[in-house]
């Protein structure tokens, strides 16, 4: 099995790619639902594989998640740290696609939707926040989308 460092530069330079796809794939473009299905959830898949591969190796390694000293113990290892980004990694791609979708189904246009990917990229909670208000905010200006 590689390394946990190689992993983690590995999943990062593939999580970035997808990324990337995503933010060169504006609602309605031809391409976009092939972008959507491989950087939503083809990479996040494989990321979980991953994920579950490096808990199969390493156990909880006496840590656990019923306290905060136990994660830590979790996250001491190497090889669970990285499973933790890839569990970063995997979900807030796939909440990014989930707000690109949702985004084009509502007619937010696509130069809206640009720096909600890049917070959720950041600081994945913090953008699926912006896009929650986003879409009140434009469903209150916009009654139509609210059907879809």
């Amino acid at each position: 099995m590689p390394t946990p460092d190689l992993i983690f530069s590995m999943s990062n330079s593939l999580a970035m790619a997808a990324w990337l796809a995503l933010a060169v794939s504006p609602h309605g473009a031809r391409w976009t639902p092939r972008v959507r299905l491989v950087a939503g959830r083809l990479v996040p898949l494989l990321f979980a594989v991953v994920y579950v591969g490096l808990f199969a190796t390493h156990g909880m390694a006496g840590g656990g998640y019923d306290s905060l000293a136990a994660v830590q113990r979790l996250m001491a290892v190497p090889g669970l740290l990285t499973a933790g980004w890839l569990h970063y990694l995997a979900f807030d791609l796939f909440v990014g696609t989930w707000i690109a979708e949702r985004a084009g189904t509502l007619g937010v246009p696509h130069v809206l939707v640009l720096p909600l990917l890049a917070l959720t990229f950041m600081f994945g909670p913090a953008g699926l926040l912006a896009f929650a208000a986003l879409r009140f905010v434009w469903q209150r200006r916009h009654p139509a989308s609210a059907l879809a």
